[in-house]
């Protein structure tokens, strides 16, 4: 792979289908100073400000940095990978972690409206109490692998994950399964219950009005599985519904293929939401827990 000036990249320890991009002191610096000029309400309320900062990133790695990320994003054999400082500090802050994932989505595509937030991003912190409608939230239960962007109508093509803050954790790792590593792929995804359309729905934090139709399962233009599908959102109409999701999520969990692993403070993961699933292991009980995390979700340009 070509070298960059300013970046480290290598392979995933946990997996070759994963790179990692770590991002020198020196880039880092020049980017705190050109991110200055924006602050989060202007990055909200003016959308082309995110190019701005989206192209400072980019000039700074003569371009390639965006050519590298969207060979590796739409890669059916790659389709992830994690970015971040090389050198955490007191200066790579959460609003200048909102500004670099901000940057890097819009090197990629156009990020969906997150109707959570009413934002084009959406934060939310993990704690050791939960009253919440949905997974995401609880700390000490499996959050089961999925894709995201089930329940809405725009068309989510990838997604974006940043750690924020992370204090008094044990466990809660990030569980990653690439569709083409899953034992059980070809037959779950040749049944034809799966090629069905389901009726989806979200729960009431989502703010989401209206649900939805398509398919656990679907072709890519070269008729390889895709997926799209979180256990919590199915509305399944009839027992073949209902027995293909129990069948479809007993075999996710059991794979023995997932990738485990500690995403740090700071980071991003950048995943192709059509042939990567994600979740996340319980947390160690802890009254001081606190993470808060960062995602984006969108489609191509």
């Amino acid at each position: 792979m070509e070298k960059i000036i300013g970046l480290e990249i290598e392979e995933h320890k946990k997996s070759n289908r994963i790179l990692e991009i770590k991002l020198d002191d020196k880039i880092i610096e020049r980017l705190i100073f050109l991110f200055n000029k924006f602050d989060l309400t202007t990055l909200e309320l003016k959308p082309f400000t995110r190019f701005t900062i989206a192209k400072s990133l980019d000039d700074l790695t003569e371009t390639k940095l965006s050519k590298l990320m969207n060979l590796i994003i739409r890669d059916r054999s790659k389709g992830c990978f994690i970015i971040g400082p090389k050198n955490i500090s007191s200066k790579t802050t959460d609003k200048f972690l909102v500004k670099l994932s901000t940057a890097v989505a819009y090197l990629i595509g156009i990020p969906n409206h997150d109707s959570m937030t009413d934002k084009y991003y959406a934060r939310f912190h993990v704690k050791h109490e939960d009253k919440s409608d949905s997974y995401l939230r609880k700390a000490y239960r499996n959050m089961d692998l999925h894709t995201d962007g089930t329940y809405v109508n725009e068309i989510t093509d990838w997604l974006i994950m940043t750690k924020l803050e992370e204090k008094n954790v044990e466990g809660g790792e990030t569980v990653m399964l690439h569709l083409d590593d899953w034992e059980y792929c070809d037959d779950l995804s040749k049944d034809p219950v799966g090629r069905q359309d389901f009726t989806w729905g979200s729960p009431k934090s989502k703010n989401v009005n209206y649900q939805v139709e398509h398919p656990v399962f679907f072709s890519d233009e070269n008729g390889r599985p895709n997926i799209s599908y979180i256990d919590q959102f199915p509305q399944p109409q009839n027992m073949e519904q209902g027995n293909f999701l129990q069948r479809l999520s007993d075999f996710l969990e059991k794979s023995e293929n997932k990738i485990i692993t500690k995403l740090p403070s700071g980071y991003t993961i950048v995943a192709n939401n059509y042939f990567w699933l994600h979740g996340r292991k319980p947390f160690v009980k802890n009254k001081l827990l606190s993470r808060e995390l960062m995602r984006i979700r969108g489609k191509f340009f």
